[in-house]
């Protein structure tokens, strides 16, 4: 059984569904790209995700939207970002939502 998310976690969760990939236009959280959401006593908020692709050179645009869109939460004072490659993405990360958006079946 999956364990019960924080008040915080959903708050973080509802900030990254606003953050769209640039390319594509859909929730980066919906398309699977984060694969852990983790915060503590400090206020810091560490994002474990990857990208679509090794080379995305969107990524900058992405991380400071995350940021910003982070640190709009009170209870948050610092964001990091730990940037994977392994597990690596594929399409059945993403939500059935997402697919049906880019009309993936």
């Amino acid at each position: 059984m999956p364990k019960k998310k924080s008040p915080l976690e959903n708050q973080v969760r509802a900030k990254l569904k606003l953050v769209l990939d640039p390319e594509l236009g859909v929730s980066i959280l919906d398309m699977g790209l984060i694969y852990e959401i983790l915060t503590d006593q400090t206020g810091t908020c560490v994002i474990t995700m990857t990208l679509t692709t090794a080379g995305c050179p969107l990524f900058g645009q992405i991380q400071k939207e995350i940021e910003d869109r982070l640190l709009e939460i009170p209870e948050i004072n610092e964001v990091k970002i730990d940037l994977v490659f392994d597990p690596p993405w594929t399409l059945d990360k993403m939500t059935p939502e997402a697919k049906a958006e880019l009309g993936i079946e």
